[in-house]
């Protein structure tokens, strides 16, 4: 599954330095779980699929993401909460595109 933001989405952030699209990622949960292990998975992805298919763009944003702390791993380790940025409904499991696409239009309208 591929998210892409388009400028008319409420969650859409604009241009960004690279440092701060990595601060979001690290802090930010979607409907497909936590944004940062999104980002790092997909690296791994481009990596297995071939030598060629790496991605300059990602890969400094997954190295910038791996040197910050997890907020996650952070909050479980101190028992305190984590305040994941732009949570708009409970994680679900979902069987394809068409059904996601409706979640997030859903989440939307409330």
């Amino acid at each position: 599954m591929v998210y892409i933001g388009m400028p008319d989405n409420p969650q859409f952030l604009g241009a960004l330095q690279p440092h701060d699209v990595a601060v979001t990622i690290n802090h930010s949960v979607g409907p497909s779980g936590e944004n940062r292990e999104y980002l790092l998975q997909l690296e791994e992805a481009l990596k297995e699929l071939s030598a060629d298919s790496r991605d300059r763009h990602i890969s400094d944003l997954a190295h910038r993401v791996r040197a910050m702390e997890s907020p996650f791993n952070v909050a479980t380790a101190t028992g305190a909460s984590a305040a994941p940025v732009r949570v708009s409904h409970a994680l679900r499991k979902v069987s394809s595109t068409e059904e996601q696409e409706e979640i997030e239009k859903e989440s939307l309208l409330n």
